[in-house]
C-alpha cells in the first residue's frame, strides 16, 4: 500500500493557515477598559497568558487537519492484468565434456565455454520477463531440467547449477531437440521457439538432429541453432602428477548439421567464438522474438479523510467549549 494526496495542490492552503496564525499571535488581544487594571493583572497571575493561547492552538490544529482532509489523503495499490499471448522458449544447452574448453573470457579471465554460456543465458532469461522459458540439458542423454515456467528465479538457479558431464560426455543433439519439442508441441502460444546450443557433433541417441528438427517444425516450433567455440584445438585444464596444466585438444563442431537443423526449423544458425559474440547472438534472438505486451492496470483506493475530519471537529468543539466557559472573553 502507498500513501498519497489526490489533490496535493490544496496543501498550499497551509501557507494561508501559517499567515493567519502569525497575524493572530502578534495582534493585540481582546481587552476591556477598567480603572484598576493593575490589580486585575496581579490577580490573574502569569499562568493566564498560556491559557489564553489554547483556543488559538486548537483553531490552528483544526484548520491544518481540514486542509489535509481537503487534499484527499489515500492509501492505494495497483494490480496488473497482463494480456499477451507471449512466447514459449525452450533452451537446449550442451553440458558434454567439450564444454569444459577454456577458450572464452569473462572480465579478461579465461573461463570454460559452459561458464560463459551460463552468464549469457542468465541475462537472456532476465530480459524475457513475460515469457515462459524451459530448460533442457543434454550430453550423452537429454532431460528436462526445468519445464516451461515464468519463475525466473527458479530458472536462474537451475542454470547456475549446471555442470560439465551432468548428462554424460557425448553429444545427443537429436535427443535434445526431440525432448525440447515435446515440451512445446501441445502448448498454445503466439510463438514457440527452441534454442539449441552445442559445441560438438551428434554422436549419441537414437534420433538424428535432422529427423528431430523435421518432427519439431511440424508442430510450428522455430529452431535457432548456436555453434559454440573457435576452430581447431582448444585448451583444457587437466590434473597431472605435477598439478593442473593446460592441454590442447581438437573439438569437432559440426556446423553443417546445425545449419541444416536451423533451416529445417525455419530459424537461423549462429557461430559464437567468444563471449561477446555469444551475447550478441542472444540479443539478436531477443529482438527477433519480441511480442506486444498489453497491460491493464487496476487502482484500488482507500480514502483516509475521515481520520483528519473527525479530530478537526473534536478540536473545534473543544475550542468553542473553552471560549464559552473557562476561557470566556468579555466583549
Amino acid at each position: 500500500m502507498t500513501f498519497r494526496f489526490a489533490y496535493p495542490v490544496v496543501l498550499g492552503l497551509l501557507v494561508a493557515v501559517a499567515g493567519w496564525l502569525a497575524f493572530s499571535v502578534w495582534r493585540r488581544p481582546a481587552t476591556i477598559t477598567y480603572s484598576m487594571t493593575s490589580k486585575i493583572a496581579m490577580m490573574s497571575g502569569s499562568g493566564g497568558r498560556l491559557w489564553d493561547k489554547i483556543p488559538l492552538a486548537l483553531r490552528t490544529a483544526c484548520l491544518v487537519l481540514l486542509v489535509l482532509a481537503s487534499a484527499r489523503p489515500q492509501l492505494f495499490n495497483v494490480s496488473r492484468e497482463i494480456r499477451s499471448p507471449g512466447v514459449d522458449i525452450m533452451l537446449c544447452l550442451d553440458t558434454s565434456g567439450s564444454m569444459d574448453a577454456l577458450d572464452f573470457q569473462l572480465d579478461d579471465k579465461p573461463v570454460s565455454r559452459l561458464t560463459a554460456v551460463k552468464k549469457v543465458v542468465g541475462e537472456f532469461i532476465k530480459k524475457r520477463e513475460m515469457d515462459r522459458i524451459g530448460l533442457v540439458v543434454f550430453g550423452e542423454e537429454a532431460f528436462t531440467q526445468a519445464p516451461l515456467t515464468v519463475d525466473k528465479g527458479l530458472l536462474l538457479g537451475l542454470v547456475e547449477k549446471m555442470n560439465i558431464g551432468m548428462a554424460g560426455d557425448r553429444t545427443a543433439i537429436g535427443s535434445a531437440i526431440a525432448i525440447g519439442g515435446k515440451r512445446l508441441k501441445d502448448l498454445k502460444a503466439k510463438s514457440k521457439i527452441l534454442i539449441l546450443l552445442t559445441d560438438g557433433r551428434h554422436n549419441a541417441g537414437n534420433i538424428t538432429p535432422e529427423e528431430a528438427a523435421e518432427a519439431v517444425r511440424a508442430f510450428g516450433i522455430k529452431i535457432y541453432a548456436i555453434g559454440v567455440g573457435g576452430k581447431g584445438r582448444a585448451p583444457f585444464k587437466v590434473k597431472t602428477f605435477f598439478g593442473p596444466r593446460l592441454v590442447y585438444q581438437e573439438v569437432d563442431l559440426d556446423e553443417e548439421t546445425l545449419k541444416k537443423v536451423a533451416t529445417i526449423g525455419g530459424g537461423r544458425y549462429f557461430r559464437a567464438a567468444d563471449s561477446e559474440q555469444l551475447s550478441e547472438i542472444y540479443d539478436i534472438i531477443d529482438r527477433e522474438e519480441k511480442t506486444e505486451i498489453k497491460v491493464k492496470e487496476f487502482f484500488h483506493f482507500r480514502e483516509l479523510y475521515h481520520y483528519f475530519v473527525i479530530p478537526a471537529l473534536i478540536l473545534l468543539g473543544l475550542e468553542i467549549f473553552l471560549r464559552s466557559t473557562l476561557l470566556r472573553v468579555i466583549p
